[in-house]
């Protein structure tokens, strides 16, 4: 059995090189899906550019009706035009979005916690693969907990996806998460997207991090990254930026997005960034127009 003695730290990840087995498929290590998790996948990823604008608004699960996630009926048709993708827990979609919008649902399939409780890391697989086909979900999102105290039970709930999705081609997209005790460097991200990738997630959900283009490298399926906590919006911008041009395959943000005091606007610069190549600066400089 393999151990950590002798290991030596990766050095060449070659981050220039685009990954060899893409075929002529657009999302990356895909290419070798059947046909189903194809389609699937390209609703999440605009085959156009290959990227994608996720929002995330499945906060509630474990926080509540935090702010700005008051009134999700109200605050959907506001973003959904910009997204490419929703991201949320069933009971959120099915209570306040309308199956008339045919967006790709990123369907947050894990749970266990709440704020009340201090340690987070204790999710299992929450909803069954039945309610993921009636709900057409394009991806189940796990959260898994790599170096904390839950990392055995989420990594076995994220098995569970994928073997579920492999059967009825349904995407699962492996979220890493990190607590306020869990390291944010790119030695834990290189570490943690490429465990999720190898246990056969299709997209890794992750966060930005320093020296990430060789975080991008190292894992063999799309990389969207996270907005995380609020940040100013020029600041949101630029992690934004930066995430894209560094090998990520889109972002998926929320907080940074409907905690805005402009969120419409928010989320239609992010989407010129993602998909239309615009740079940090010339994003501010819409968003600046748009609300003034």
């Amino acid at each position: 059995m393999a151990d950590n003695v002798g290991n030596k730290d990766a050095k060449t990840f070659s981050e220039n090189v685009p990954f060899a087995n893409n075929g002529d498929f657009h999302v990356k290590g895909a290419s070798n899906y059947d046909w189903g998790m194809k389609d699937r996948l390209s609703r999440i990823f605009n085959p156009n550019s290959g990227k994608t604008v996720m929002l995330a608004f499945d906060h509630g699960y474990f926080m509540g009706p935090t702010s700005g996630l008051e009134r999700l009926d109200l605050l959907i048709p506001q973003l959904v035009d910009y997204a490419d993708c929703l991201m949320g827990t069933r009971g959120g979609i099915r209570s306040s979005v309308p199956a008339s919008y045919n967006k790709a649902i990123a369907l947050r399939a894990s749970s266990g916690s709440s704020i009340l409780q201090g340690d987070l890391s204790h999710e299992s697989m929450v909803v069954g693969i039945d309610d993921a086909i009636k709900m057409n979900a394009s991806a189940m999102a796990i959260q898994t907990f790599i170096g904390a105290d839950g990392q055995k039970e989420t990594i076995e709930a994220l098995n569970k996806a994928v073997n579920l999705g492999s059967k009825y081609s349904i995407p699962t997209m492996g979220v890493v998460a990190v607590g306020k005790e869990m390291e944010r460097t790119s030695k834990f991200f290189l570490l943690a997207t490429r465990m999720l990738a190898e246990f056969g997630v299709q997209i890794v959900k992750t966060y930005y991090c320093e020296d990430f283009e060789k975080v991008a490298s190292a894992c063999p399926v799309p990389l969207v990254v996270a907005g995380g906590k609020k940040l100013p919006e020029k600041d949101a911008l630029t992690m934004a930026y930066k995430s894209i041009q560094s090998g990520a395959a889109g972002v998926d943000m929320g907080r940074n997005i409907f905690q805005s005091k402009h969120p419409r606007e928010m989320i239609q610069v992010v989407n010129k960034i993602v998909h239309e190549g615009y740079s940090d600066k010339e994003a501010y400089e819409l968003f600046e127009n748009l609300i003034n």
